[in-house]
């Protein structure tokens, strides 16, 4: 039993009745949110509670990968989200210059939505996913989430201005302490399950005790990250952290301005990139922009004048109107446990990375489906406690890797300041040389994070003991750069388009799903189902193009789209399977 006693916990104004619900979600961000919006898909009442008046002020984030947005589809939201985004038609464009009003070193650009759709329905071949990524600031994202979720819930309460105080957990749920952002309000809430989506410094994850296992940048060697070694910029990035420790802050400007045409010099931008260490980062290809850059040693960011801060970066002064500003410090954590018995945690309390490729909500998305469907299935009889078990299996090994990728672009980063020369300010021929030398070595570190398809699509749940492994054959290679197709047990499928244009996954049930390619007898897998209460549903395909990305007759996918079990005929003891996917096993 976990429990906690808060001093002055029992002052103020006796609680309310106690009040039950099957889930009580803890933190209303875009992890909490889409947490609630899983069991809403599931038919499981939840409260979610936020300490927070509103959704949130700061940007955090500015893109959505296409696995997120996979998974949006898949809750019925995508398009809608879409609506509230960088247009359709909108470029992404990544350039690194000497400032605002300076010279372009390198650039990288990328594919619209338009572009990547027809891309998509153009390859077909199940290397890119069925969603193209989506640009968006989680200023607006968090509102629309929450907007669609209470539009849309029968089973789902959510309510501001109200924080977790403590909690005690017994054999059968969890009594839960919240109290109300001006402290005079108390409430008393009975939940079969709790779950942490309450951030980095999450006070759940601080009452049971789990601890942080963190990566310190300056003191880790650069072939421990699976770098490049051939570029010499990275040994000199590694050497300079070593030399000048950095003080690690960085300090964050949210503003918006009229005078837009201060960031066109190198046309529609979305993050513009200083050697020096700073990112101006479009939020909406309009007026709304973010500036992140280090801060020095010792330097006091409480006298900091935002507007002056900027300037001073850019390069020149323009009408401006700061929204947020605040220093920060970027963490490579991940939790030594996501939970246990009645109490889980997800997104920024289990794993916290630099905002360099976007792993931060992106993993914390891929967090709250599994969880969600695993609370589901225990809550609905069908499924067991070692679901949840499996879910720490799983998405912990997905933190540890994406937190390694967000490690490696860092370092990549570094690289680029380490290699930095005041030279290329200079309008001489000295300047004009060392504008050339840092924009090859920049395009020779290139962008991979805003590329790696192998960390968005290619994770794979190779150590759950929810999914049915194979004894034989070669697993495909997952690498951070290129995605495998395949239908490896704890894969996520390939996606594609079938004859009739229709995607595979919107064939897709809302329990688990055998994906039947050839003529085969399965009525002994759903009856095993049946008697174990599963929810499965058979899918006929004949379509030869998708049999041979699929690699077998017989697929069965989960309820959040990864592999379960394969074959080319039958399992011969469906229970043992049906048994296993439900987490008897664990």
């Amino acid at each position: 039993m976990a429990k906690q006693t808060t001093p002055g916990r029992r002052q103020g104004p006796r609680a309310a009745a106690l009040e039950t619900t099957s889930v009580l979600v803890i933190g209303a961000g875009p992890v909490g949110l889409t947490l609630a919006m899983e069991l809403e898909h599931h038919g499981v009442d939840a409260l979610l509670v936020e300490r927070n008046a509103s959704t949130t002020r700061h940007p955090k984030m500015d893109v959505t990968n296409g696995r997120s947005m996979e998974l949006y589809r898949r809750l019925g939201v995508a398009d809608d989200l879409r609506k509230i985004a960088i247009p359709a038609d909108h470029r992404t464009k990544v350039t690194w210059a000497t400032d605002a009003v300076g010279w372009e070193l390198a650039s990288f650009e990328y594919c619209s939505v338009e572009e990547t759709r027809k891309a998509i329905r153009e390859r077909n071949d199940g290397t890119l996913p069925l969603e193209p990524w989506m640009r968006v600031s989680q200023v607006v994202l968090e509102p629309a989430l929450r907007d669609l979720l209470e539009a849309r819930s029968q089973h789902v309460k959510v309510e501001y201005g109200w924080a977790l105080e403590s909690f005690e957990e017994d054999t059968e749920g969890v009594t839960a302490e919240l109290v109300s952002a001006d402290g005079g309000r108390r409430r008393t809430v009975r939940a079969q399950y709790l779950a942490g989506c309450d951030g980095a410094g999450s006070r759940t994850r601080a009452q049971l005790g789990i601890g942080l296992d963190e990566i310190d940048l300056r003191r880790t060697l650069i072939k421990e990250l699976g770098l490049p070694t051939t570029v010499a910029t990275m040994a000199r990035a590694y050497k300079a952290t070593r030399e000048r420790p950095m003080d690690g802050r960085f300090y964050l400007v949210h503003f918006t301005t009229p005078d837009t045409d201060v960031f066109r010099r190198f046309g529609n931008v979305w993050h513009l990139q200083s050697p020096e260490g700073w990112t101006l980062i479009s939020q909406n290809d309009g007026d709304t922009f973010t500036l992140h850059a280090p801060l020095g040693v010792g330097t006091d960011a409480d006298s900091i004048d935002p507007r002056e801060f900027v300037y001073d970066r850019v390069g020149r002064r323009f009408e401006m109107h700061v929204l947020v500003a605040n220093a920060w410090r970027p963490r490579l954590t991940v939790a030594d446990s996501y939970g246990r018995g009645r109490v889980w945690l997800a997104g920024d309390a289990v794993h916290q990375v630099p905002p360099v490729g976007g792993y931060g909500m992106n993993t914390g998305v891929g967090d709250a489906v599994g969880l969600g469907w695993a609370l589901a299935a225990v809550l609905q009889g069908w499924g067991t406690p070692g679901l949840l078990r499996a879910y720490e299996y799983e998405r912990r090994a997905v933190a540890l890797r994406n937190r390694a990728a967000a490690a490696r672009h860092s370092v990549v980063r570094g690289a680029v300041k380490a290699a930095y020369r005041t030279a290329v300010h200079s309008e001489r021929w000295l300047g004009a040389r060392a504008r050339q030398r840092l924009g090859r070595e920049i395009s020779d570190l290139g962008n991979l994070e805003n590329e790696a398809l192998g960390i968005e699509l290619g994770y794979r749940y190779d150590t759950s003991p929810a999914v049915c492994h194979e004894a034989g054959g070669q697993a495909p290679p997952q690498t951070t750069a290129e995605y495998t197709p395949s239908t490896w047990p704890g894969a996520r499928p390939p996606s594609l388009l079938l004859q009739d244009g229709c995607a595979l996954f919107d064939l897709f049930h809302r329990g688990f799903t055998l994906l039947r390619f050839a003529d085969h007898d399965v009525s002994a897998f759903t009856d095993a189902a049946a008697a174990r209460d599963v929810p499965l549903g058979v899918v006929d395909v004949r379509d030869g193009h998708a049999r041979a990305l699929y690699e077998r007759d017989l697929v069965l996918i989960r309820p959040d789209q990864h592999v379960a079990w394969r074959g080319d005929a039958p399992p011969a003891e469906p229970l043992c399977v049906i048994d296993r996917i439900r987490g008897v096993h664990s």
